[in-house]
């Protein structure tokens, strides 16, 4: 049992939780403004290029006066059938055995099965050309189709409205086509429709996310391909088809599906080629690339590597194919297409024309191959001259010099081109010079366009870095002014909010009186900046009156050592690469560390037996060379899950010698069916145990005694989650090899499963916030002298006051016992209402909503990510024991929570996120957790699937995030661990007789309670100290990615680290703001408990 106590009014909770939320948004707020002037795109002109205004001024050689259609160039071909194989690789489109000289050759499945191209090289080289078209990053399915109509270059940010399309403002091919009248049909993937709203004649629109479909797209397209093509109703006919890519997503290129599917694409070619007519041209595509594990996004040659097939019946080329394929932009094929089909070129376009197939001109006048490709290249560099004239008028953001460059070769190439139409003889060399020389123009303004299209605002990027700076810098001071006597949180909001509004005003006040434009970004960084006056000047003030360092900010020793290591780690692409690594090193260092600290201390492997008594109880009944074996056998354990989940790994892509570990795969993707089984067994089994541990737990502590609704969830719904999750994972695994009669019913269950289990995860954190106090309360009979007396206070009475309220108890339950309850006090005495187990009374809440949100997480993750889970949670609990060890504990407070314990639960998150299959790069991206419990799709809905995706994507975070205020609690919680019956006063002979000695129970985490001050402190510093932590990493990445900004590797590693670790900081301070909304709900819960129950017992 054990004697509660009445908190004494203190500080108000919400001041607390509210100023922690004003300081992650200083770094919202400086992560906005740093992504303002880092991640802009480029300015996208709205001309268009049309018939009536040629792209310079000179004669159109070819062009015939007066002839209706004519335009820059005479048509070559009148139709186009444009077949567009989402992720077709290049090598997809290679023979069956590809030898590498040096090396044997090689079978692969996907080798070989376009043979149709392989046939029509052979027997028509002169009417067909395979390319290797190179694509820009991002290798994104939007952004691969705004280059591919447009001719432009994507910027990185685009990357982010892949799956939330706009339509294209830019002049296209699209909207040059329609504006001369042809008529456009589309069938495939839906994107199309958001590109080009109401551009085509006919469409066909197919639903596209659901990556785990592989045949609804095409066979829809199938189904109207070829009827389309016979009614002859059409001038471009675009077909999208989307199977190998999603192939690719959900098995990758190895698998045998892969196969299956490229051949059902070979047979789509043949279908068409039997079909076309010899006005007509066939480009067959692919807009990106896949990785080996099947995804796409970045930059590596694989992704970047996509095929290029054209055909016609009619001869194309004066020559045989080469033997190894050219390599071309595959922006090149935009003003290609252009020309071949007598369209001016879309106005932004920067590729360059594919001179072989102007060889032969269809004019009335006779032309050599190379002046017909001098007249090609001319038109193309005149489109993007003038381009370039219209843009650099409009934005500032390309190189003077390099400008001004180009401009005097096109114009010496020009003139050169226009001195050989006016010469009767023309030479072939001369025309080989001119070809020479606007290639070079048309290539070296795409390579201008690539270094300066990634345009910075220095002045935003400071800012921004200067806030996230401050706001450091503010969480390091705070959480040292927290341990002071005289510091109380509560006017900490009112203060920043009252600076704040005084600079908002004066920062208004100078924009009204200079006639300024008013940007919010600027206001708002003003207003924080503003904000933040008051402490920076307490801290001048505090420097200024010369007062050591260690007492102005905290001084970790080395772990502020590992920190600037970690810091500094992020300055290098190397290092980020291998931050998986990095992170397991760094944090086994400090457990290394921490177990030194240990045995400095003592505690470890003291050199003789202490006696030493721990928060006002009796040492542990073992040994202390017992309690340093364990806390050593703890530090082994924890190295050691470290380790194991380090099994669970990823590569990058710029690793290629290193192995991605098989196990982070679904187990659909498997072949055997023995190991298939096996390994769900295992995953189960995780599961289980999972549960099983949670339970044996909360039974430790007694908090299944509990009547209360969340204690009964977890006895009978907790497993309900276990068996739904499994039954989920053996109908996912399997779901392909269900009978044709049970696929509805597979279907319909791999619909409810998920969402039964999320279901059951929202009411059981539902019931804890209602009722999350996991408290027993007894009802027990004895003699009148064990009846428990409530008290504010622990021990013995101190003062005149504590002294008149045990006397007023006392008095009151006199006054009971004569006011006719002697009925009940003639056999067993009278009735004591007690409270059990009440020492975890938090972490118990605390540990019960971490379950019940790790389901619905681990859902979204392939199934042996269960096992990654489960040792998520068994390092937790070894580190927090390990922690524990070496936490003091002061009774009467302050209670802080030292900084390597912090440092390593931070570290332990990336850690996990790691281990969880995931890297800071776009291409790995779980797509497919979209579609748990939505295998149809989303329809129109894009928060939703976005929101599962960065569940899955950050689910480490929010769980350790959550989990952080475990730290302050689990030393209170390890008081019981050593705990013996409380020493008695001495008492008479008969007393002792009467009635057995009282067990008590350790107040632990009831120590918070009683010092409700201390404990808000204890929160805030704890929440400041993380934030410092989480901040100091955003802090890193943005000042890399900004000192680095013309870096090779920005785009591919800086750029995509700072948006992944931007998104983990706002998840993980979410995350942060739930476990202490819950810690405080539940502090509210206890509050209201203890005054009902002291009501009942006066009653």
């Amino acid at each position: 049992m054990q004697k509660i106590s009445v908190p004494p009014p203190g500080c108000r909770r919400s001041s607390v939780l509210l100023f922690l939320v004003w300081v992650s948004f200083l770094f919202y707020a400086g992560i906005a403004l740093f992504t303002s002037g880092f991640l802009l795109t480029r300015l996208e002109l709205t001309n268009h290029s049309s018939c009536q205004e040629p792209p310079g001024p000179g004669p159109l050689p070819w062009r015939r006066q007066g002839e209706p259609g004519a335009c820059w160039m005479a048509s070559r071909f009148s139709r186009v059938v444009l077949v567009l194989i989402d992720a077709l690789r290049f090598d997809f489109a290679q023979p069956q055995h590809s030898h590498i000289p040096g090396k044997p050759s090689v079978s692969l499945p996907f080798l070989g099965k376009l043979g149709s191209l392989q046939r029509i090289l052979e027997i028509q080289p002169h009417h067909a050309r395979l390319y290797q078209s190179k694509a820009d990053p991002p290798t994104t399915t939007m952004q691969r189709l705004k280059a591919l109509t447009t001719g432009s270059l994507p910027t990185f940010i685009d990357a982010g409205s892949n799956f939330a399309s706009y339509a294209i403002v830019e002049d296209n091919l699209i909207k040059q086509l329609t504006s001369a009248g042809r008529r456009v049909v589309f069938m495939g993937d839906d994107t199309w429709k958001d590109l080009f709203p109401g551009a085509f004649s006919q469409a066909f629109f197919f639903p596209s996310f659901n990556v785990r479909d592989l045949h609804t797209v095409d066979n829809g397209i199938l189904e109207h391909l070829y009827p389309t093509m016979d009614s002859g109703e059409w001038d471009a006919l675009i077909a999208h088809f989307l199977g190998v890519d999603h192939c690719g997503h959900k098995h990758g290129p190895h698998h045998p599906e892969m196969a299956k599917k490229l051949s059902q694409m070979d047979q789509v070619i043949q279908g068409v080629v039997e079909r076309l007519k010899n006005d007509t041209l066939l480009v067959v595509i692919g807009d990106h690339g896949m990785t080996k594990s099947g995804d796409h996004g970045g930059d590596s040659e694989l992704e970047i590597s996509a095929a290029l097939f054209l055909y016609s019946p009619t001869a194309l080329f004066h020559r045989a194919p080469p033997e190894e394929p050219e390599v071309v932009p595959q922006i090149n094929l935009v003003p290609t297409l252009a020309l071949l089909l007598g369209l001016p070129i879309p106005f932004g376009n920067i590729g360059e024309v594919m001179t072989e197939l102007f060889s032969e001109a269809e004019d009335f006048q006779p032309h050599s191959s190379a002046l017909a490709q001098a007249s090609a290249l001319h038109l193309n560099a005149q489109q993007v001259s003038r381009f370039l004239h219209t843009y650099s008028a409009a934005a500032q953001d390309l190189q003077v010099e390099e400008l001004h460059r180009l401009h005097n070769l096109f114009s010496k190439a020009s003139a050169d081109y226009q001195r050989l139409l006016q010469s009767p003889q023309r030479a072939e060399a001369a025309l080989q010079t001119v070809i020479a020389e606007l290639q070079q123009f048309l290539r070296g303004v795409r390579a201008m366009c690539i270094d300066s299209w990634a345009r910075f605002s220095l002045v935003r990027m400071a800012g921004g870095a200067a806030l996230l700076a401050a706001g450091c810098f503010l969480c390091l001071l705070i959480s040292q002014w927290a341990t002071s006597p005289d510091f109380y949180p509560c006017p900490l909001l009112l203060v920043p909010m009252a600076w704040g509004l005084v600079g908002v005003i004066v920062f208004v006040g100078l924009l009204a009186t200079t006639e300024l434009k008013l940007d919010p970004v600027v206001l708002g960084f003003v207003a924080l900046m503003g904000s933040l006056l008051h402490f920076l000047w307490k801290a001048w003030a505090d420097w200024g009156s010369k007062r050591p360092l260690a007492t102005l900010l905290p001084t970790p020793g080395p772990v502020l050592f590992l920190l600037f290591i970690r810091f500094a780690a992020l300055f290098s692409d190397s290092f980020v690469v291998a931050e998986a690594r990095a992170t397991r090193f760094l944090l086994c260092s400090l457990i290394l560390l921490l177990l030194a600290q240990l045995h400095w201390e003592g505690k470890l492997l003291p050199p003789k037996p202490l006696t030493v008594p721990r928060l006002g109880f009796s040492s542990p009944a073992g040994p202390p060379q017992q309690n340093g074996m364990h806390a050593l056998g703890l530090g082994v354990g924890l190295l050691l899950c470290i380790r194991l989940a380090g099994l669970f790994h990823r590569c990058p892509e710029e690793t290629p010698a290193c192995h991605s570990s098989p196990w982070l795969s679904p187990l659909a993707s498997m072949v055997g069916g023995q190991a298939k089984n096996l390994w769900y067994g295992a995953c189960v089994g995780a599961l289980v145990a999972l549960s099983a541990a949670v339970r044996l737990w909360l039974h430790r502590y007694g908090n299944l005694k509990s009547p209360e609704p969340p204690v009964l969830f977890v006895r009978w719904g907790l497993p309900l989650m276990v068996l739904g999750t499994a039954a989920y994972w053996a109908l996912a695994s399997g779901a392909d090899e269900a009978p044709p009669r049970l696929r509805a019913l597979v279907a319909g269950a791999s619909v409810v499963l998920p969402r039964a289990v999320a279901a059951l995860a929202a009411s059981g954190l539902l019931l804890l916030l209602w009722r999350p106090v996991t408290v027993l309360a007894e009802a027990t009979m004895g003699v009148p002298r064990t009846r428990t007396v409530l008290t504010p206070f622990s021990g013995l009475p101190t003062s005149q006051a504590d002294l008149d309220y045990v006397v007023l108890q006392i008095y009151r339950q006199m006054q009971e016992e004569f006011r006719g309850r002697l009925e009940r006090t003639k056999c067993h005495g009278p009735l004591t209402l007690a409270a059990c187990r009440l020492g975890n009374v938090y972490s118990a809440t605390m540990v019960m909503a971490l379950t019940l949100l790790a389901f619905p997480l681990l859902l979204l993750h392939a199934e042996r990510i269960s096992l990654v889970f489960l040792l998520l949670f068994l390092q937790s609990f070894l580190l927090l024991h390990l922690l524990a060890a070496g936490i003091p504990i002061s009774a009467p407070g302050p209670f802080t929570v030292p900084w390597q314990a912090v440092s390593a639960w931070a570290l332990m998150a990336t850690q996990t996120f790691y281990s969880t299959g995931h890297q800071p790069v776009f291409p790995t991206i779980h797509w497919h957790a979209a579609f748990v419990g939505f295998p149809e799709g989303h329809g129109s809905c894009t928060w939703l699937p976005a929101l599962l995706v960065g569940a899955n994507t950050f689910a480490s975070h929010l769980l350790f995030a959550v989990g952080c205020p475990l730290l302050l609690f689990w030393p209170f919680l390890c008081e019981s661990q050593g705990s013996q019956k409380r020493r008695q006063p001495p008492r008479k002979e008969a007393e002792a007789r009467a009635g057995p000695e009282e067990e008590e129970e350790p107040l632990m985490e009831m120590r918070l309670q009683n010092k409700p001050h201390h404990f808000n402190v204890a929160l805030l510093q704890l929440g400041l100290q993380y934030l410092f932590v989480l901040g100091i990493q955003i802090l890193a990445c943005a000042l890399a990615a900004s000192i680095l900004r013309r870096h090779l590797m920005v785009w591919k590693v800086f750029a995509p680290k700072f948006i992944f670790e931007a998104m983990g900081f706002v998840v993980s301070s979410v995350g942060l703001f739930l476990g202490l909304f819950l810690v405080m709900r539940v502090d509210c819960a206890v509050s209201s408990w203890y005054r009902q129950l002291v009501l009942a017992q006066h009653r």
